[in-house]
């Protein structure tokens, strides 16, 4: 095989490089959130102290001292991953395509087809399919939108067969069953596996021709990518619905 057929490796990214999304995330994060240096230093010092405290005590301060600026680190790294979760979807509610974008980071194995059905008010419904069934997925002013959904799962229904179709409505009026932004994401996740993955492709093909109306243009703002913010909070754009 000739040298150049073969791949070449990827640059290495520079360290600046590497700690730019953190960056970008930190920026994001305390522009909304003014308490979060005394926060994140809060967390670091209280569980080095207890632990330091801990190694005067049994008289080895500088082993314990140095867990406990590990075990400091570590719950500064978690409570500030939290803070930007929490910021980032405080960003993302009641901008239209703020759920698309949380579906389209989920893990897994998730067949999303953006604007399945929508209003010329920017009320729409996504379609996911995925182990669970069909999901759809409504976002807009909770009057309009829930019409939309109920004429899209009456399609989804008669293609799907005996597949479980689940459909939520993205707010936070939770006596009217909307579902919160935030919780999107976990509500997804835990929902039960009912289907093979087998099965998986074979719906997602059936569930291909339920969708008459044309795919609008979704509107652009930012929104999170999802659960892991801190690694990727930087003012993303709503992508562009796919073609079909």
């Amino acid at each position: 095989m000739a040298r150049g057929d073969k791949k070449q490796k990827k640059p290495r990214k520079s360290l600046k490089e590497r700690i730019a999304p953190f960056r970008q995330a930190y920026s994001f994060t305390v522009e909304r959130d003014p308490k979060l240096n005394w926060i994140l230093l809060g967390s670091l010092l209280v569980p080095f102290a207890l632990v330091l405290a801990l190694g005067f005590v049994l008289g080895a301060p500088i082993a314990f001292g140095f867990t406990g600026f590990l075990v400091g680190v570590l719950v500064a790294t978690v409570v500030f991953g939290r803070r930007a979760n929490r910021a980032a979807y405080r960003e993302a509610e009641g901008k239209p395509g703020a759920a698309l974008a949380i579906v389209n980071s989920l893990r897994g194995d998730w067949r999303v087809t953006p604007v399945v059905t929508a209003n010329t008010q920017q009320d729409m419904v996504h379609r996911v399919v995925g182990r669970p069934g069909v999901i759809l997925i409504a976002e807009g002013t909770p009057q309009r939108v829930r019409g939309l959904l109920a004429q899209e799962k009456k399609r989804t229904v008669r293609v799907a067969g005996d597949v479980p179709v689940y459909d939520y409505i993205v707010g936070d009026d939770k006596s009217a069953g909307e579902i919160p932004i935030r919780k999107l994401s976990k509500t997804l996740t835990k929902l039960p596996r009912n289907i093979s993955p087998g099965e998986l492709n074979k719906l997602e093909t059936r569930m291909k021709a339920v969708s008459p109306t044309p795919q609008r243009q979704i509107p652009k703002g930012p929104v999170p990518k999802g659960a892991r913010v801190p690694k990727s909070v930087k003012g993303m754009k709503v992508p562009p619905p796919q073609g079909r």
